[in-house]
């Protein structure tokens, strides 16, 4: 059964999302964005590090004074490597403020040595991303921590500040990002 759901949720996101055939833009690490951030020689020496459903549902039901922008993708899908630097951009804006950004990394574990580590390297988000191994995923994971997302197609931003949430499906432009962010630092 689990091996349905998750060619199912496979199929939809390549459906959703072409594969690009350039790796120049694409890889990712792993890491949750509440590590202690690492000095730039640390990320060049980054391990991804896997986190399990449970610790990943953990982390975005934080609770508190903080924002948490939480963006899923792979280093496959053009849509969600194009609005990264619009997540830099704003994560260099706010770098002071009480936001943390967090990249939950999608790619088959077979790339996280690879590709997403080589991603991760070059857009220098070693202390920002995690990985998330999709075949530990079921439908209670998205039911139980998402209103709207069925794990269907990516990217897939989520952000919560204390209990207000927002859900945002597809690529998420640089303005759309700003207002959403703005809203909950009022």
């Amino acid at each position: 059964m689990k091996k349905i759901i998750l060619s199912t949720l496979i199929l939809a996101a390549l459906y959703s999302c072409k594969k690009e055939a350039s790796k120049t833009e694409e890889s990712t690490v792993a890491t949750d964005s509440t590590a202690v951030p690492q000095s730039t020689t640390d990320q060049a020496a980054y391990i991804p590090k896997e986190l399990s459903p449970e610790n990943v549902g953990q982390h975005l039901a934080k609770n508190n004074d903080t924002l948490y922008v939480t963006n899923f993708f792979a280093t496959w899908c053009g849509p969600c490597i194009r609005e990264i630097p619009s997540f830099k951009n704003k994560m260099q804006e706010l770098k002071d403020k009480p936001v943390k950004f967090t990249f939950v990394n999608l790619d088959d574990r077979a790339d996280w040595d690879t590709t997403v580590k080589d991603f991760v390297k070059e857009h220098n988000l070693g202390a920002n991303v995690i990985l998330l191994d999709g075949q530990k995923l079921d439908p209670n994971f998205f039911s139980k921590n998402f209103k709207q997302w069925d794990g269907g197609s990516i990217p897939f931003t989520f952000m919560r500040k204390g209990s207000q949430t927002d859900e945002y499906l597809g690529m998420m432009t640089e303005e759309a990002l700003n207002s959403k962010i703005d809203a909950f630092l009022k």
